[in-house]
């Protein structure tokens, strides 16, 4: 008993020993290419599903095929800001410099998931509805959330201290939070322009099987890539910050 509880307590010592940047940042190096190789796979299979596979929409035609980028950047868009979130609250109560260091790093990457999904959403609205753009609660909160990726963003590079930077971003990026289950239930809360949630946790899926596969193909693809990029921000972030430490003067790296 005794000997399983030290197992224990040894594997929770080594997991928190890669919450220093020394030792996470080799090894967040050897991750990220497997991330690359699965965003590849993923991303593949699923274009390939997506426009040569999935059947023509009987409604919408061809159009409908932008749906497979679409809805993948918009789920990641809010997934990403509730990940940013959750590092950001870390770093706030428990005062650690790499949960901080993981929120700057994800924040570009949501922010250019909210911009595809607003763009998408555009050349998609464009033939279905006759519009760009409308003031819909759904494209409104979205365009929302760019905005709060924007300003947590600006906000840190707008502060010199770096912890005071975090400190302040980590607010923002609580605060915010409440506006991921507004673009979620959006659409169920008002009657508005944009259609229902294209896949429901509670319900069955009213699309075809290769459809469905085409999209989670795509998501996944995404979630791959924004985990690789994280990683090599995060990483590059790591090094800007503890560029006056040995460990970091010691890499082969640096010193080319």
């Amino acid at each position: 008993m005794s000997n399983t509880h030290n197992l224990s307590s040894s594997r929770i010592m080594n997991w928190f020993r890669f919450s220093s940047p020394s030792t996470f940042y080799p090894l967040a190096g050897k991750m990220i290419p497997w991330f690359w190789a699965l965003t590849i796979i993923f991303g593949v299979a699923g274009l390939w599903v997506s426009f040569f596979v999935a059947p023509v929409d009987a409604v919408q035609g061809q159009g409908y095929r932008i749906i497979f980028v679409h809805v993948p950047v918009s789920w990641m868009s809010m997934f990403i800001y509730l990940v940013m979130a959750a590092w950001a609250g870390l770093g706030l109560i428990f005062n650690t410099r790499l949960s901080a260091m993981m929120a700057q790093a994800l924040a570009p990457i949501g922010a250019w998931m909210a911009f595809l999904s607003l763009w998408t959403g555009a050349f998609w609205g464009k033939p279905m509805w006759g519009a760009w753009w409308v003031w819909d609660a759904r494209l409104t909160s979205e365009l929302i959330l760019l905005f709060l990726y924007l300003g947590f963003i600006a906000l840190q590079a707008s502060i010199d201290n770096a912890r005071r930077a975090d400190k302040a971003g980590a607010i923002l990026a609580l605060v915010g939070v409440i506006n991921v289950p507004i673009i979620y239930f959006s659409v169920k809360w008002w009657n508005t322009l944009h259609q229902g949630a294209s896949v429901s946790l509670t319900k069955a899926p009213a699309m075809a099987q290769t459809m469905l596969w085409g999209m989670l193909l795509m998501a996944l693809s995404l979630w791959m890539y924004s985990i690789a990029v994280g990683l090599m921000r995060v990483r590059a972030i790591i090094l800007e910050r503890e560029a006056h430490t040995d460990w970091v003067k010691q890499l082969n790296e640096v010193k080319h």
